[in-house]
């Protein structure tokens, strides 16, 4: 039975692949090659499960692949089955194979219909590796891939303004929670002195055994993997992403906001479960981060003009009652809850344009004053004062940018100063000297040794916080982000003996990425011209091909499990000690960063309103 689990991974990229070589202007073709897919994975699904059950729910597990080992380390992919996968396998079948019906004809006569099609399809591989995922590592594969689908998603509506902001602002926040999987992974590598299985998780004698000796330990485990939960889930205070993740077609919003990627945090705590319900204080912060989220989301929601909005706080509302559900130990109740959920909010998604439309025809002709509610018994300042923080969406956006992004943006402001001769001149030479005080280290004094990597890491998140915050120049941003991946490797060097071998395994495919990816920009501006960081230049009208180049390079330098940078990265956190935490910071803050400066100089480059006005130019968000 554990070989079966594959298929499921292999149906939808078969179909995501064979999807990307269809001609663009056959719609049939494309909409029943995705159908086919996703119908065919939903009846070996339910087949699957029903075999399962009646063979009595033995849980499955099965370790297939060995992308990387040596003495010390072992990245494998492990595939996982038990109730909890077989509920999201089901759910997630039906659902895509519902709203794949329903794109055919909504998207009709679209630009975008078979890249939209190919990204439904990327999204449904990623989803089916997330909750088949046998192991931490496997399962931030299939996470990653729901992260970048969901950018490219969002911002399908390409040339308006808005779904390409809305995409960059949703792309930061999953890639905090992509860290947050990091360090999980990074202290369970010192934990358990291995590649942990679910499967052993829920080994309860030795789970209570480690955290007896690790109780610290365990908390920090516990809250990364809540933050990282949070941040994908939309629980605060991270939920005002969700309503502008609506900014795409509705069938994909249906998908993926109101069905199944909103619901895969609440999958990561059901399956860390074992882990962490033995500690009472992380339980009692999953139910109180549930609580607050449920009754400020609800609030929201009864003020929302949009039809959109509405169901995007309703769906956050019921994810922290799922949330409290969890902490107090219903598993199963969580289950049925996300599977009436999901279900609802797809049904109220895909009918959201038909429902406005006979509300407005309604109120001319049936038209009667509201009854009163419950806010009614509040004093009229409290309640006229909670009707603009909820206007104001309890100004969340606001927090993150005051308290997070601005902060950054400023330091980065303040090295302004620095030219492309001026970094590659003075970087070359630091990380030359570097290089020397690494290879002489054993001459050096102990205090000396011990600092080094820290502050190797230090400049490398300079560096790539001066390309986050670069407004003017392409070419310098990109570079920057090259730079740090190699600062990352030279703090990490010197930090603990990282083999030859594991720096071409961490940096052959920045390189390749970084060299191809700062050709195409040298191509575009030496055909363009101008090409700057202040305004959406939109080229992935004009140059569509060379768009698709780019995002692969994109993809390649941020460590998307595209290039063994991917391994790499989970290699190099398992080179950090335990008690460096600092150090796992500056190296955590530069994954964020870069991942967000990549993605931004895409975004600027080939998103949005084309530059030059004889292209068509949408003016109005949809």
């Amino acid at each position: 039975m554990s070989a079966i689990l594959q298929v499921f991974i292999c149906i939808p990229l078969a179909g995501y692949l064979l999807s990307l070589v269809l001609p663009g202007n056959r719609e049939a073709l494309i909409s029943w090659t995705a159908r086919i897919a996703v119908g065919l994975q939903l009846h070996l699904a339910v087949a699957f499960t029903l075999y399962w059950l009646f063979a009595g729910r033995p849980t499955l597990d099965a370790r297939e692949f060995v992308l990387y080992e040596d003495a010390h380390y072992s990245f494998f992919l492990d595939f996982y089955f038990d109730k909890i996968a077989a509920t999201y396998l089901v759910i997630g079948a039906v659902l895509t194979f519902l709203v794949a019906i329903y794109s055919r004809a909504y998207l009709h006569r679209e630009k975008g219909y078979r890249r939209y099609f190919s990204t439904i399809l990327f999204f449904y591989t990623g989803y089916n590796l997330t909750i088949l995922a046998g192991n931490m590592e496997t399962l931030f594969l299939g996470w990653e891939i729901l992260g970048i689908s969901s950018f490219l998603l969002i911002a399908f509506y390409r040339h308006r303004y808005l779904p390409v902001k809305n995409a960059v602002k949703i792309f930061s926040v999953y890639r905090m929670g992509d860290v947050g999987i990091l360090l999980a992974m990074w202290m369970s590598h010192h934990l358990w002195h291995e590649n942990i299985t679910f499967l052993k998780l829920n080994n309860y004698e030795l789970v209570d055994a480690q955290l007896q000796s690790h109780s610290w330990v365990g908390v920090f485990i516990s809250m990364m993997i809540l933050f990282s939960a949070a941040a994908k889930s939309a629980q605060l205070p991270f939920s005002s992403w969700l309503p502008r993740a609506m900014e795409g077609p509705t069938p994909s919003s249906a998908i993926f906001y109101g069905a199944l990627s909103v619901h895969i945090g609440v999958f990561l705590l059901l399956r860390t479960a074992p882990f962490w319900e033995h500690q009472p204080s992380v339980r009692t912060v999953i139910a109180v981060l549930g609580l607050a989220s449920s009754l400020v989301a609800s609030s929201i929601a009864r003020v929302q003009s949009s039809v959109k909005s509405q169901i995007a706080y309703g769906s956050i509302a019921q994810i922290g009652l799922i949330f409290i559900e969890i902490a107090l130990g219903f598993k199963d109740l969580a289950l049925f809850h996300f599977a009436g959920n999901a279900c609802l909010r797809t049904y109220q998604l895909l009918v959201s344009p038909s429902v406005v439309t006979y509300l407005i025809r309604e109120q001319f002709y049936t038209f009667s004053p509201s009854k009163s509610s419950l806010e009614d018994l509040l004093p009229p300042r409290l309640r006229y004062s909670l009707y603009m923080l909820n206007i104001k969406e309890w100004n969340l956006d606001g927090f993150m940018y005051r308290y997070l992004w601005n902060p950054l943006k400023w330091v980065g402001k303040k090295l302004d100063f620095l030219s492309i001769r001026k970094v590659v001149v003075f970087f070359s030479v630091a990380y030359l000297i570097g290089i020397l005080a690494l290879v002489f280290r054993s001459r050096l004094p102990a205090f000396i040794h011990e600092f080094l990597p820290v502050f190797f890491a230090f400049l490398g998140l300079v560096v790539v916080l001066k390309s986050f915050t670069e407004r003017r120049k392409v070419r310098m941003s990109w570079l920057l982000i090259v730079l740090n991946h190699f600062w990352i490797a030279l703090a990490i060097s010197s930090n603990e003996r990282f083999t030859f071998i594991h720096i071409l395994l961490y940096l052959s495919g920045v390189s390749v990425a970084a060299v191809a990816g700062y050709a195409c920009l040298y191509w575009l501006k030496k055909n363009n011209g101008v090409l700057n960081m202040n305004r959406f230049h939109g080229l992935s009208y004009e140059y569509p091909r060379a768009a698709f180049l780019f995002l692969l390079c994109c993809l390649g330098l941020t460590g998307f499990p595209l290039t063994p940078t991917f391994i790499g990265e989970d290699l190099i956190f398992s080179h950090i000690h335990e008690d460096q935490l600092l150090l796992a910071t500056f190296i955590s803050l530069s994954f964020i960063l870069d991942g967000l400066a990549t993605m931004r100089i895409y975004a600027r480059v080939f998103l949005g309103p084309h530059a030059k006005t004889y292209h068509e130019i949408a003016y109005r968000s949809s």
